[in-house]
């Protein structure tokens, strides 16, 4: 079993699913989960390798996608949520997708930010060097080489440090077994748009994300359910830079598929 958070109220029918980004943990929803937890349940959910979930080398399958996504729906199994709105940040974001595609019935609605739909020629290079270089090199040396890389401006340095800080937790085989995964994240779009129907949603990304924005933004045209809120002065961990821009807009979009009226974002 994934480990979770579960902040649950009787009160509440309605749930919200936390995934976060790679290295990262539910930490990096500190400036989210009490404003959710007005409206809505609220399960924040460590990836495999991540806080107290399994190790990757206990699986006896091969590590992909659809096995983090199949232990993601075995948590909301056991929890019985069968339907949720999903919120993924960078690496979240790209298991939402892949849900999507795969699951779309466990799909209410769901809010990406620091979206990744693929890499471009830069980023493409860089998990080539990484590659090369991650056998004989420490796995933080490359951790926070792509933070600074990804995060490279004074404005965003908190939510750098913040990554960077929970990362050092990671066990170097989790690391390096996400490190290869990651970067087939090209896959986990290739068909949403045909196999998520009129799934709303919600694309937050920072101005600055300067490796993933502009691919986003030509992927995503022509989904007449999607939305984009561009935010000015901001990079990649937008909820965590800018958590007031995002926790408006998230929260809006949320409360207008619960009520069924549309809200202008």
């Amino acid at each position: 079993m994934l480990d979770y958070q579960f902040y649950k109220r009787e009160d509440r029918d309605e749930t919200i699913i936390l995934l976060h980004g790679m290295g990262g943990s539910s930490k990096i929803f500190y400036k989210q989960i009490r404003l959710y937890q007005e409206s809505f349940n609220v399960l924040a959910i460590h990836l495999p390798g991540h806080g107290e979930s399994p190790d990757i080398q206990y699986y006896k399958e091969p590590f992909n996608y659809d096995l983090v996504v199949g232990e993601i729906l075995k948590t909301l199994d056991t929890l019985q949520i069968r339907e949720a709105h999903f919120i993924g940040i960078s690496l979240g974001s790209v298991v939402i997708h892949h849900i999507l595609q795969t699951h779309p019935d466990r799909v209410k609605s769901a809010v990406m930010g620091g979206c990744v739909t693929r890499f471009n020629v830069y980023a493409k290079t860089l998990f080539h060097i990484g590659n090369i270089s991650k056998n004989f090199v420490p796995f933080m040396w490359i951790y926070r080489t792509f933070a600074h890389i990804m995060m490279p401006k004074v404005n965003h340095k908190k939510s750098r440090d913040i990554f960077i800080h929970e990362a050092k937790k990671m066990k170097r085989e989790n690391f390096l077994s996400w490190f290869k995964v990651i970067g087939q994240a090209d896959v986990t779009y290739k068909h949403v748009q045909e196999q998520s129907g009129g799934i709303p949603k919600l694309y937050i990304s920072g101005q600055e994300d300067h490796i993933f924005v502009h691919k986003l933004l030509k992927d995503i045209e022509g989904d007449k359910s999607a939305r984009v809120l561009i935010i000015e002065n901001c990079g990649h961990v937008c909820n965590i830079e800018k958590p007031e821009e995002f926790n408006a807009a998230s929260l809006r979009f949320l409360r207008e598929h619960l009520a069924g009226v549309e809200v202008a974002i």
